[in-house]
């Protein structure tokens, strides 16, 4: 055998255990940083896949960019230049649409999107950063009339 196998390392005394304890806390304080849910939505933002949007009735569909949108307004304003051939929604001085939201975005239709667990939900019932993170598709679809014929 070599030399160097035959060296031991020198023995280090067992850690007590409020040793042990104080290393616990040590590691629990590094995992769990002040901020970490902030640090976690800018990574998560940055890492965003672009999402589907379907119109109902349409064949081909387009990709968005959540990353790209600061809320529901900027969302509901790229869909309706995705849909809608004429802006009929003014902007105001900060060239933020007026008026303009999900609910109008796309005329007679309703922005729903389908989430990790593919249940078709209502978009802007969640606060953006959750909507970002559970987000898979986003579907546009028609409302229905309220008027019925009654037999």
């Amino acid at each position: 055998m070599s030399e160097q196998h035959l060296k031991r390392r020198p023995s280090t005394p067992a850690p007590t255990d409020e040793q042990e304890r104080q290393q616990q806390r040590r590691l629990l304080r590094l995992s769990v940083g002040v901020g970490q849910r902030q640090d976690q939505d800018d990574v998560a933002a940055g890492v965003v896949p672009p999402v589907t949007v379907v119109l109902d009735g349409r064949c081909i569909c387009h990709r968005i960019h959540l990353s790209r949108h600061t809320g529901y307004r900027s969302l509901a304003g790229a869909l309706r230049r995705l849909f809608v051939d004429t802006d009929d929604v003014g902007t105001d001085d900060d060239g933020q649409n007026r008026g303009l939201d999900l609910s109008n975005a796309v005329p007679g239709h309703v922005v729903a999107y389908e989430d990790l667990e593919d249940d078709l939900l209502l978009a802007g019932d969640l606060n953006w950063n959750d909507f970002v993170r559970v987000v898979k598709r986003i579907r546009i679809i028609p409302a229905k009339s309220s008027n019925r014929r009654k037999h």
